[in-house]
């Protein structure tokens, strides 16, 4: 049995020349077993006709928003929910840019803004309209909020200039799929279960004051959450900071070092342990049960904090398959990165330098480099942006761990 088999696509046809290529890829879905409706744009029919789709896919063809006999089964909804992935080929210049604004002026626009799966855009346009500024940034902020890209590729194209803009041929569209699902059939038969720690923790001094430190906890929100959007079961332990999640991952919220520690205990066993929260190394030993007056003797004495990172790394029978470690470092960044995966015994160690107030804490941009404990594995640098990006990039690589 083909992983395409018995999934459920919803296809949008967009006006472009390249949509002449979507009847070999309905034909090819159809050969795998795949369940095919299609929505057609008012431009695409210039191209194609709904009666050409229809025969192919073996479904009814939808293609206006307003027609009160579909709006009565809200079809805008219905399409969003019914199918596993949305394909969009060709994606046109203008529907990435209607897309990137949120627009929601026709049925297509409409049920992909109301979708809850994967979005996933096939562009075809010319390649001054490819590169193009504006182009560019509306594909960065698709991008960021989490559509998922196939070419375009280069070539000859129909204007008879040659360069990247023509659309994916239907058969890259299949492989591509195919390892799409591959990947997320995965984490859906086997059940993963991740845990994700964030923001900081305190280590109180008297019942009002306490030692802490800066971190937001926004690098391990945005962890959690694209965890949680690939189907992995994810509960994110985190110290007091302003932010919100999803409603689809559980949130424990803790204040010390030794609560996050319990709570993270009572997580395993887990597929995944992230541990993106600023825990303090120390914690006081002489904790005064009254506040401290001014015209008190104050003489601190601290003493190391469990390594809640390098509990999970040495835990024999509980260990995650993966442990991935986040290092703060605000000088020899890398070096002193290799040497926290040594001593902790976790599988990554991300690092990233705090001292630079562009990426550190509180900042909504981040660089990081990924340290590997495999000696086969190249160190990786993940370039400035947004955290959520990071957040995305990692949370592939993790799957990918899983899938090789």
């Amino acid at each position: 049995m083909t992983v395409l088999k018995n999934k459920k696509i919803l296809l949008v046809i967009c006006g472009g020349i390249s949509a002449y290529k979507t009847l070999e890829l309905i034909r090819l879905l159809k050969k795998q077993e795949v369940e095919i409706k299609t929505i057609l744009t008012k431009n695409s029919k210039k191209f194609i006709t709904p009666l050409s789709v229809a025969s192919l896919t073996q479904n009814k063809v939808y293609d206006d928003l307003f027609d009160h006999n579909n709006e009565a089964e809200m079809d805008h909804i219905n399409l969003s929910r019914w199918c596993d992935a949305i394909i969009v080929a060709p994606a046109t210049a203008n529907t990435l840019s209607k897309l990137s604004y949120g627009n929601a002026e026709d049925l297509a626009s409409t049920v992909i803004l109301a979708s809850d799966k994967k979005v996933i855009l096939a562009p075809a346009m010319n390649v001054r309209m490819w590169e193009h500024e504006a182009t560019q940034q509306n594909i960065k902020k698709l991008k960021n909020f989490g559509y998922i890209f196939i070419g375009p590729e280069k070539g000859d194209m129909a204007c008879g200039e040659y360069g990247e803009g023509k659309m994916s041929e239907p058969k890259q569209i299949i492989d591509f799929l195919n390892e799409f699902f591959k990947k997320n059939n995965y984490i859906y038969k086997h059940n993963l279960k991740a845990i994700v720690t964030a923001g900081p923790t305190k280590e109180y001094i008297d019942p009002v004051r306490f030692i802490s430190n800066q971190s937001s906890g926004k690098q391990g929100y945005e962890i959690a959450k694209a965890l949680s959007k690939k189907g992995i079961d994810t509960t994110l332990i985190t110290g007091q900071t302003e932010l919100n999640t999803s409603e689809n991952i559980n949130v424990i919220k803790i204040e010390t070092t030794n609560q996050m520690f319990e709570e993270t205990k009572r997580q395993l066993p887990a597929d995944i342990a992230i541990c993106t929260a600023a825990v303090s190394d120390f914690k006081v030993t002489n904790f005064n049960k009254n506040k401290i007056k001014k015209k008190d003797k104050l003489n601190l004495e601290l003493e190391k904090n469990i390594d809640i990172l390098e509990y999970l790394s040495k835990h024999n029978s509980l260990r995650p398959k993966l442990v991935v470690g986040f290092a703060a470092e605000t000088n020899d960044v890398i070096n002193n990165a290799k040497t926290k995966i040594l001593s902790k015994h976790c599988d990554w160690i991300i690092a990233n330098d705090v001292s630079n107030s562009e990426i550190g804490f509180g900042s909504d941009l981040n660089e990081v480099s990924i340290i590997y404990k495999e000696d086969n594995k190249n160190n990786e640098v993940i370039s400035k942006r947004k955290k959520s990006e990071i957040a995305k990039i990692i949370t592939e690589k993790v799957i990918s761990n899983f899938n090789s």
